[in-house]
């Protein structure tokens, strides 16, 4: 693809929990589309290593250690991206933890839950009015949310607090969607399924234990690639989708149909 007819071609793009799996996906698809990515993260080792794969293919990124959990982190995060590549264009919100797994509501440990929601939810919010407040002033943007299916979508137990903080991302991101879309920005949501990422791997299961236990419990019979969960935020944030307004897109082989 020339550098002309790239999707993103002279724009940039914020990508939060870019330093593995799912984060680093999104950022080298969008790299290879043309655009300029700030990989962002809390740890500068695996932030410079998605720099690197992204040079090495011929794109252009910058590294940012943030924590999504504090307001003036985020808000310093979209200052620097502003003055790394001259603006705000896409941000994909992406970082997330899991934490309790196992536990039931009744017994849910309260330091997991208050840190499914400093970052899972909160940390979101932070990093969207960071965004929100640039794009705004500069003529909009589009911003895409990293959900999940299970939440909005699906519940199974054990997976109380998690389930939680997901549902509420999807809420927010719809929310917020009506209040900024006359702002010209565009807000969505992608909730992956189980997908090729060490989040969706149970206590002590390996990646073999995984596809085979994907065979039961989808309907495609298999994990989604980290490759389609990047398509899907590609889609969302460019040109072709520009009536997409407050949307959840699932992609989980079907677990939620």
């Amino acid at each position: 693809m020339s550098a002309s007819s790239a999707r993103f071609a002279d724009r940039t793009v914020l990508v939060t929990g870019a330093g593995s799996g799912l984060g680093r996906a999104i950022a080298l698809a969008f790299a290879a589309e043309g655009a300029r990515v700030l990989a962002a993260g809390r740890t500068a080792g695996p932030l410079d290593e998605t720099v690197a794969l992204i040079e090495a293919a011929g794109g252009t990124a910058a590294a940012v250690t943030a924590d999504v959990a504090r307001a003036e982190s985020t808000r310093e995060l979209v200052r620097r991206t502003v003055e790394l590549f001259g603006g705000l264009d896409v941000a994909v919100n992406n970082a997330g933890v899991f934490r309790g797994g196992g536990h039931s509501a009744a017994d849910f440990p309260l330091e997991d839950w208050q840190t499914l929601l400093d970052i899972n939810v909160t940390g979101v919010l932070h990093a969207l009015q960071a965004e929100v407040a640039h794009m705004r002033a500069h003529g909009g943007g589009a911003i895409v949310n990293v959900s999940s299916n299970l939440g909005p979508h699906v519940r199974i137990p054990g997976v109380f607090g998690y389930q939680v903080s997901k549902a509420a991302v999807s809420a927010l991101t719809r929310a917020a969607a009506l209040d900024h879309i006359a702002d010209g920005v565009r807000i969505n949501a992608v909730s992956p399924g189980a997908s090729e990422s060490s989040m969706s791997l149970r206590p002590g299961e390996t990646d073999a234990d995984r596809a085979v236990r994907m065979k039961e419990e989808s309907p495609l019979g298999r994990i989604s690639s980290a490759a389609e969960i990047a398509a899907a935020v590609l889609y969302l944030a460019s040109d072709a989708a520009g009536s997409a307004v407050g949307t959840d897109l699932v992609i989980d082989g079907g677990v939620s149909a």
